[in-house]
């Protein structure tokens, strides 16, 4: 069980290695703002997604109802704590690739959308409110 569990987790770090990399890639185009280019990743990610969820539910089906650490931690098996180890690390930095790239996004939109305010205001008509404000 210890080896095909090893094996398992070394396929799911190869998977979140791709994703990672695509994440970088998408990075690089949100920055280059090459908007046709994020278009044709989306499906990449999503493909790479479905790969890393496949292998995990293969591996909760492997190790019941137990959790990773307690497997882990109980193993005397070096080899697997340190792939373990190796995929916690990829993991952190793969989500926090996508916390960049979905905050570099977010950032982008509301600039256009204000961009878009500006060029083409509201055409109604603006009162002052209780506080003297204008209202929106």
């Amino acid at each position: 069980m210890i080896n095909e569990l090893i094996k398992l987790i070394q396929n799911q770090e190869e998977e979140l290695k791709k994703l990672l990399e695509l994440l970088e890639t998408q990075y690089k185009m949100i920055m280059g703002k090459d908007v046709f280019g994020l278009e044709g990743l989306v499906d990449k990610i999503n493909e790479c997604g479905k790969k890393i969820a496949k292998i995990e539910v293969e591996r909760r089906k492997l190790i019941g109802g137990k959790s990773m650490p307690e497997i882990v931690n109980s193993s005397d098996n070096k080899e697997l704590k340190e792939v373990y180890r190796d995929i916690g690390i990829t993991m952190e930095k793969t989500t926090q690739q996508k916390d960049t790239n979905d905050i570099l996004l977010k950032q982008q939109i509301m600039f256009t959308n204000k961009m878009l305010n500006i060029m083409n205001p509201s055409r109604e008509i603006k009162t002052y409110n209780s506080y003297g404000n204008l209202s929106r």
